[in-house]
């Protein structure tokens, strides 16, 4: 059994909760600019710490005013924006526990959720969300209070709190100590109804704290990122967290459309993205070159890039190569630079794998991508690639105060600061889920000599052929979906003689991909999927993919579907990935149709 344990560099305060963050940032930098609101003119204005904890009690006395007790659970259902993290630290300073609601989530996705948790109040963003949660209100009994943000619903408690003595937000604010409910955070439900995961106020508290001392280059007070994933999502609720911890100044663009002219104006120094994002900013450079008759060129650029990047890593770079990138990083890389605001030196990237060529790439131009993993139930990060020690295609290693260990079966365990403390009202689940005191991930990966984690599939999710081959279909699925015309790929063939795949293709970039190869931008996804060029590409993507693996394990027949998986499809979780067992289901005649041939190359038709 491989194992690795990383001592904490910061030790653990039982009694510190979560409020101690802001607390410790409002003694240290009052004045510090911790957030840039928009301006409403595609600018920015800042705003203080010290502004930022006003706010802060002033709403936490409004809550306190609005019959919220300590302990009470309160549903929060808004997309990334200020206001989701002021009320994140005005709720734990009332002594109160946020419950995150996917924006995007259903009315019975919200009745369960506040039903399960016993929320007994609930902020949404706008009308929308409210006549969602009012379709289902009438199972709520518990919930007593509904805030409309978007119709003053801040300023009102503010109002409304005004009386409220700061002694009673004190003495609620010390209420919790580590071992304490932080939040409860639902799992995003790939796999049947989603879990509430217990995170503690050490949870957050002691990893802060160890993630700021692990990687300070990043996390520091002349750092600041622009936030656009789900505050939904553990990983950008961290982040956000650890940026108040760490004084970094903080923006929020929720509209992905808006998002490089806001990376332009706010030119944040580190990105927290997840690597759909950055195969979109290649893909997109690349086909744009390719309409402006310069694809060849960007190909090349590319291609140098890689080379730059591996043998800087190899310790020695060539005349020749040094020569060569220079010149493409005046003709090419200081535009995509340019186009991220000029100013990111960092990225950090999780929930899936970058892949080698895409971290090699970004390196070169000067973004180092901080591949790391982690799940909800460790509070996002486990591990991380360190500044000071890149291992590109690996998540790095452990944070401080944190251990990974690889069970005989390959699945990765956890055991630390950052590991959860149970489901919520599910005993159960938590047994099962813990093997002697370690969190079983159910991911498949690997330590190398360094203690670097390699992640190589998910362990539900192995597919053995009737031949008895194991396959991880991630493996295969992770480049194919790199490709710019591919949307999501789902690998199939468990119990059956080979492998194949379920395709979809990208409608936001398909348009510019058949106007470069001189086909019909307006044709429908239901007219490509059946088209021989888009076939015969996504095909060379499969072949690239299958270039990795055994021909046992390879991709030997596909469909590409008339249709986009998405999250209100019901085949994508919030965070984008893939509901295998839903999709399955969904397309199992397509996928028996594949397997009623016994010509395993044969392309088949598509409904």
């Amino acid at each position: 059994m491989q194992q690795m344990d990383m001592p904490a560099l910061v030790p653990s305060d039982k009694n510190a909760n979560t409020t101690e963050i802001l607390l410790e940032r409002l003694a240290k930098t009052p004045d510090h600019a911790i957030f840039s609101l928009p301006d409403g003119n595609g600018g920015w204005n800042p705003l203080t710490v010290a502004q930022f904890h006003e706010r802060v009690v002033a709403v936490a006395k409004g809550l306190i005013a609005a019959g919220i007790s300590p302990g009470d659970k309160i549903g929060l259902m808004c997309k990334t924006r200020f206001e989701w993290t002021l009320l994140d630290f005005a709720a734990w300073f009332a002594g109160a526990i946020l419950v995150p609601i996917y924006e995007t989530s259903s009315a019975s996705q919200i009745e369960w959720i506040l039903d399960d948790s016993e929320a007994v109040a609930l902020f949404v963003e706008s009308a929308s969300h409210r006549e969602r949660y009012e379709s289902v209100s009438g199972a709520l009994p518990k919930v007593h209070t509904v805030w409309t943000i978007d119709d003053g619903a801040i300023d009102d408690l503010i109002s409304h709190g005004s009386n409220v003595d700061d002694a009673q937000v004190d003495k609620r604010r010390v209420k919790a100590k580590g071992k304490d409910m932080a939040t409860l955070i639902y799992t995003s439900g790939s796999t049947g109804r989603p879990k509430g995961c217990v995170l503690t106020h050490a949870n957050f508290v002691d990893l802060c704290r160890n993630a700021r001392a692990a990687i300070p280059e990043v996390v520091n007070e002349s750092g600041s990122t622009l936030l656009f994933i789900p505050l939904a999502h553990i990983f950008a609720r961290y982040i956000s967290v650890l940026s108040v911890d760490g004084g970094v100044r903080v923006g929020h663009q929720p509209d992905t459309t808006l998002l490089l002219p806001s990376l332009q104006s706010f030119k944040p120094s580190f990105l927290l993205a997840v690597p759909r994002v950055f195969e979109k900013v290649y893909n997109s450079a690349e086909q744009k070159a390719e309409a402006g008759g310069k694809g060849n060129i960007f190909r090349a650029a590319a291609k140098t890039a890689v080379e730059y990047s591996l043998a800087r890593e190899s310790g020695h770079v060539g005349l020749a190569l040094n020569l060569k990138f220079k010149l493409f990083d005046r003709l090419v890389f200081g535009k995509l630079r340019e186009a991220m605001g000029g100013n990111v030196r960092w990225a950090v990237s999780g929930s899936a794998p970058l892949g080698k060529r895409l971290g090699h790439f970004f390196n070169a131009l000067g973004i180092t991508v901080l591949e790391g993993y982690g799940l909800t139930e460790t509070t996002a990060p486990a591990t991380i690639n360190r500044p000071s020690k890149v291992k590109i295609g690996t998540v790095g290693p452990a944070l401080p105060g944190v251990s990974i260990r690889i069970a005989a079966d390959g699945e990765i365990e956890v055991q630390g600061i950052d590991v959860f403390k149970e489901y919520w009202k599910n005993p159960q689940a938590t047994k099962d889920t813990f093997h002697d005191g370690w969190f079983k991930t159910g991911d498949i990966g690997s330590l190398d000599e360094d203690g670097y984690l390699s992640i190589t599939g998910r362990k539900k999710e192995i597919i053995v052929t009737s031949g008895g081959k194991n396959v991880s279909p991630a493996y295969l699925e992770d480049p194919i979906r790199a490709d710019p015309v591919v949307g999501q790929v789902v690998v199939v063939g468990d119990r059956q003689p080979f492998i194949s795949a379920l395709v979809t293709l990208d409608s936001e970039m398909l348009p510019m991909w058949l106007t470069n190869n001189k086909l019909d931008p307006k044709m429908s996804l239901s007219e490509a999927s059946q088209h021989p060029a888009i076939r015969a590409h996504v095909q060379k993507a499969i072949d690239r993919a299958n270039a990795r693996v055994s021909q046992a394990e390879s991709i030997r027949k596909f469909v590409i579907l008339p249709i986009e998986f998405t999250e209100a499809s019901g085949h994508l979780t919030p965070k984008l990935s893939i509901k295998r067992h839903v999709i399955e289901k969904d397309f199992e005649a397509e996928i028996a149709e594949i397997y009623a041939s016994k010509n395993p190359t044969e392309p088949i038709e598509t409904r």
